[in-house]
């Protein structure tokens, strides 16, 4: 992004970040936690889960996406926001240094849907994988 005196370009840019880390902070996040939590608590309730090496490693990769979505997703999105919001106040754009958060954004984008596909594919296949027992041993 480069300043050439126009603030049209600045305030769809601001605008699209600003949709971003609202989308992030009022649906992303909440409907994650809400998965994650009743996931963990249908792995309480029943034993069957308890057992099923499948559904640890889903809550696994569960408890992995949060953080991932935490720290690589609404963290950047957050920081590019203010980032484009004080380049508007001063009318002076640094896009060296949106450029690596914007990468870190994309990567993590593209890690949350591999995760997100593995998920899906676990729940699906739900491969036989147990913990050993004391008999086994």
């Amino acid at each position: 992004l480069s300043f050439e005196g126009e603030t049209g370009p600045y305030l769809q840019y601001a605008a699209v970040r600003a949709g971003i880390l609202a989308i992030t902070k009022w649906l992303v996040v909440p409907s994650l936690l809400l998965v994650l939590t009743t996931g963990l608590l249908s792995i309480a309730a029943n034993n069957a889960y308890k057992d099923a090496g499948w559904a640890w490693l889903k809550a696994f990769l569960g408890i992995s996406m949060f953080e991932g979505t935490l720290l690589t997703i609404q963290g950047t999105s957050r920081k590019l926001a203010e980032m484009t919001a004080a380049a508007m106040q001063n009318g002076v754009s640094d896009a060296a240094a949106l450029e690596p958060l914007l990468r870190t954004e994309w990567y993590g984008l593209w890690t949350m849907i591999a995760l997100s596909t593995a998920n899906i594919l676990l729940a699906v296949w739900r491969p036989r994988l147990r913990r050993r027992s004391v008999q086994d041993a």
